[in-house]
């Protein structure tokens, strides 16, 4: 009976620690012949607990650069603080912004440099290039990353990404025709996609910031979601 509680009281006790908290929200980007759009829910919650209701994911870079980025919270402010960091030094040595194009390949070399302890993080950046026409480059965690017309990132990833591709992938056939996506509906569809989330993912709601990207600068949009 000694023995037995002696074995008990000695045993060894694993403790284990979580470095990370996800606190959701989704990101989505859209690239059109010359502009971009890329919006963001402004619910920051863990769980069924909501932490704010009026933060939005996207973060202006540069006046033709935005990043989305979404997951924990703590890494995406800790990544958006160096990126700016690195586009303020590029400023000062060349008198002139980042290209979006310039701000991808950076963004892909912070994240790789990371690859043992990864930002938390889902991030898209939108923008327009040299050619006037707009870009969208999505990532995964440790860097890698692609250009492409749209892409979801986030809670809702899984559905928005099936709607996208309905709407917009070259599978459509309006697509595959040659009619473009103008801008006016652009931001139509990204609100139907977000209404859509919002009444499936209790980690997206409360309103949606659009923000639209063209050579002449960005505009933003504020629209209400459910707040349940």
């Amino acid at each position: 009976m000694i023995d037995a509680v002696n074995s008990i009281v000695t045993a060894p006790k694993e403790h284990r620690f979580n470095p990370y908290s996800f606190h959701g929200g989704t990101v989505l980007g859209i690239a059109g012949e010359d502009y971009a759009v890329i919006a963001s829910d402004t619910r920051l919650s863990e769980g069924f607990y909501i932490h704010s209701r009026n933060l939005p994911k996207t973060y202006q870079l540069t006046g033709s650069a935005i990043l989305g980025s979404c997951g924990f919270h703590g890494d995406v402010l800790a990544l958006i603080k160096n990126i700016k960091a690195r586009i303020t030094m590029y400023k000062h040595e060349h008198s002139k912004d980042m290209s979006p194009t310039a701000i991808a390949q950076m963004l892909s070399t912070m994240l790789y440099y990371k690859r043992f302890f990864p930002y938390y993080t889902y991030n898209i950046l939108a923008g327009i290039d040299s050619e006037g026409k707009g870009a969208i480059y999505s990532y995964d965690p440790v860097g890698s990353y692609e250009r492409e017309k749209f892409r979801a990132a986030g809670s809702s990833s899984s559905m928005l990404q099936s709607f996208l591709d309905n709407q917009i992938g070259e599978k459509n056939q309006k697509f595959k025709s040659g009619e473009s996506l103008s801008k006016e509906k652009c931001v139509a569809l990204v609100k139907d996609i977000y209404i859509s989330a919002a009444e499936r993912d209790i980690e997206t709601g409360d309103a949606v910031e659009i923000c639209i990207i063209t050579k002449e600068g960005v505009q933003k949009e504020v629209f209400p979601l459910r707040r349940d």
